[in-house]
């Protein structure tokens, strides 16, 4: 048994097996490369899905981090804050939003979501007690919580965890027809991925979203995008609803919002949506702590005055380009927006789960999304010359991968 092996086996030993890692144990990273504990370098095509934006251990960001953790990190919601103000302010002002309403991680920012829709559904719309409906969109991905995959279509997800929390509904991603049809008095919102993430960077038609917030505006539904993944320059916009210039009623932010340091998750929403929550009605310790809020004051303004998103939509559109010039058979379809980009595998030839071993020992790094597609998401700080790079690598590991099946 090699080192990596065997740390791998201490792990598995100790922790629960709820995920299915690549076969490689890290220990540094430092921009766009990271470090396995042998000191072979890898290239970050992953970015932790979207959360390392800008790069690990960000100079920038690690200088907050220092002068904010010596100051004041956390002391619950219990009191007010001196950062705390700023950084929500600065969301909203960004966003179009009214409020915002902070936590820690994606799936709790998603959960505020649906209590404020069903909350704003009953005593804003209402709709009679505990028959609220939300509408989602079939393959979705918006976290892990028992709500949350109580509206998921993977069957894994759901498997001996029930019984599970009622009052979704479910349409095909993309279809404005659906949606329109599903919609009824009891319902209170439509929750979407502008650009769905964990199921392959699935890009909907065009006008798709605009649709979908008339169609929302008409009926009295809520209109609101989770942003996890595709916000904070992704797609190579502040946010993704802005390639279709609609505004929704709420938005859910979190990953990069933590510049890949700290867990930092918001809802936004109109004022409207947002007075339904009153003091004891929701809550978190660490939310909007000064420590995250600090962070997350620098990451929007770093997006705000740097050339962060130029450069994912720019470099976005070379990768996009360079893996569609790739001539190998077992590539069924390159899609993407920004530097967010899927390649979807035939499996019938190869697994995406070998091509990304092989692109390891390429020492590039990536994960595949549904067992057929691979997601390449590198930190908005690469340059082109290294992208070419990455697209070289992933080539030979098809290559390698395909002889090999």
């Amino acid at each position: 048994m090699n080192k990596t092996q065997a740390w791998i086996a201490r792990e598995n030993q100790y922790c629960a097996q709820n995920y299915y890692p690549i076969e490689v144990v890290l220990a540094k990273g430092k921009d766009v490369w990271l470090w396995d504990i042998k000191g072979k370098r890898y290239l970050d095509m992953m970015s932790a899905y979207s959360a390392v934006s800008f790069g690990h251990s960000n100079v920038r960001l690690i200088k907050v981090l220092k002068e904010q953790s010596e100051t004041l990190c956390v002391t619950s919601r219990a009191f007010h804050v001196n950062m705390l103000a700023p950084f929500l302010e600065k969301l909203c002002t960004l966003s179009g939003m009214d409020m915002a309403l902070p936590m820690n991680t994606g799936v709790e920012a998603v959960e505020t979501a649906i209590k404020a829709a069903r909350r704003w559904g009953y005593e804003k719309k209402g709709i009679p007690d505990n028959q609220a409906q939300i509408i989602v969109a079939k393959n979705n991905f918006h976290g892990r919580t028992l709500s949350v995959i109580s509206f998921s279509s993977e069957a894994a997800y759901k498997a001996h965890f029930g019984p599970l929390t009622p009052g979704f509904v479910e349409i095909p991603f993309g279809d404005v027809a659906a949606l329109k049809k599903a919609i009824t008095p009891k319902t209170c919102a439509f929750l979407v991925e502008p650009i769905q993430g964990e199921a392959g960077i699935q890009i909907p038609p065009p006008g798709w979203l605009r649709a979908c917030q008339e169609c929302c505006n008409d009926n009295n539904v809520l209109f609101i995008l989770d942003e996890v993944q595709s916000g904070l320059g992704r797609t190579g916009k502040m946010f993704a609803f802005e390639h279709e210039a609609v505004k929704p009623d709420g938005l859910i932010l979190g990953k990069a919002l933590g510049g890949g340091i700290l867990p930092v998750s918001v809802f936004l929403a109109r004022k409207e949506v947002m007075e339904g929550f009153t003091p004891g009605s929701h809550g978190s310790t660490f939310g909007g702590n000064p420590l995250a809020a600090r962070i997350g004051l620098e990451v929007l303004t770093m997006l705000e005055t740097e050339d962060y998103i130029a450069r994912s939509r720019i470099l976005g559109e070379e990768l996009l380009q360079a893996l569609q010039a790739l001539k190998q058979d077992c590539i069924v379809e390159v899609r993407g927006k920004g530097l967010w980009v899927g390649v979807e595998i035939d499996t019938q030839k190869v697994s995406a789960r070998k091509v990304c071993q092989a692109l390891m020992h390429q020492g590039v790094l990536s994960k595949e999304a549904h067992e057929s597609v691979i997601r390449f998401s590198p930190p908005f700080t690469i340059d082109s010359q290294t992208l070419q790079w990455a697209v070289a690598q992933f080539s030979k590991a098809l290559d390698i991968a395909c002889k090999h099946s």
